[in-house]
């Protein structure tokens, strides 16, 4: 291909990466790296502002020229943490735009083989946050904090709202510096940035449910089954740090309610 190489600098948002593809079509040249911040490049560096308009147009084309299910796969894999995904979503798109939705059902072609495997990734990921988000209540607002590698906050998004459509909740990824924030009512919902985000001291009542479900972790554990190896197929440790049931596991205990917790469970 006869384009201009060049380096994309953009403010690293969806918007602003489809804001690139449009440019670099308009002005025919063909991306090498791309940037969310300021950088040095031995390429010619071309500043991307993103621009709502230009995105919604190359977002529609998709849909057009490789059918729904490329549509979602260039979506999805945005989020992943693929090395380099700019790079490799971009490859997607130009054979998308050449070959047309029989593209997707070519697993021998690398590009596409590599977005599946993190598009893949990316909702095991999610899949299983489901099941090991822990809210805590802060003043009647529940607030949970995550430690993802993929952006999943735009995937557990429908599974938290629609289970908790009444409550007020936070949930806080640590890795992307970002928050889910919902309000009881249909659509009364944003993922935001955020930064030095801080849950704060539990009250005594937290206190006293945390333990209470320690102790019924606990309780229903069967000692003569207990296989470290088998629970972190299934709970990779990654994830413990996150987790009501782990903290005194980790050090990491909780102090002490100021009033009397509630009874032991007895085995």
């Amino acid at each position: 291909m006869s384009w201009t190489q060049v380096c994309c600098q953009y403010d690293g948002s969806f918007a602003g990466f489809l804001s690139c593809i449009f440019d670099c079509y308009v002005n025919r040249e063909e991306p090498v790296e791309f940037r969310p911040d300021f950088c040095c490049s031995l390429y010619p560096l071309r500043s991307v502002e993103t621009d709502e308009a230009h995105a919604k147009r190359v977002y529609r084309s998709f849909a057009l020229k490789f059918g729904k299910a490329g549509q979602e796969m260039v979506t999805r894999g945005f989020l992943t943490c693929l090395p380099d995904k700019e790079l490799w979503l971009w490859r997607f798109i130009r054979q998308g735009y050449h070959r047309g939705p029989v593209l997707l059902h070519d697993l021998t072609e690398p590009t596409v083989d590599k977005l599946r495997k993190a598009v893949w990734h990316l909702e095991h990921e999610a899949h299983q946050y489901t099941g090991f988000v822990r809210f805590s209540d802060m003043d009647g607002v529940l607030v949970g904090e995550i430690q993802p590698k993929n952006r999943v906050l735009p995937l557990l998004r429908p599974h938290f709202c629609g289970r908790y459509p009444q409550e007020n909740f936070v949930l806080h990824d640590r890795t992307h510096g970002e928050a889910l924030f919902h309000q009881p009512g249909a659509g009364n919902w944003a993922i935001l940035p955020v930064e030095d985000f801080s849950m704060g001291p539990p009250g005594a009542a937290e206190l006293a449910y945390r333990q209470l479900w320690r102790a019924f972790y606990h309780t229903i554990a069967i000692e003569g089954r207990y296989n470290p190896r088998c629970r972190m197929t299934h709970m990779p440790k990654r994830y413990w740090a996150m987790m009501t049931e782990f903290q005194e596991e980790w050090g990491t205990a909780l102090p002490e309610v100021s009033s009397p917790p509630p009874p032991p469970i007895q085995r």
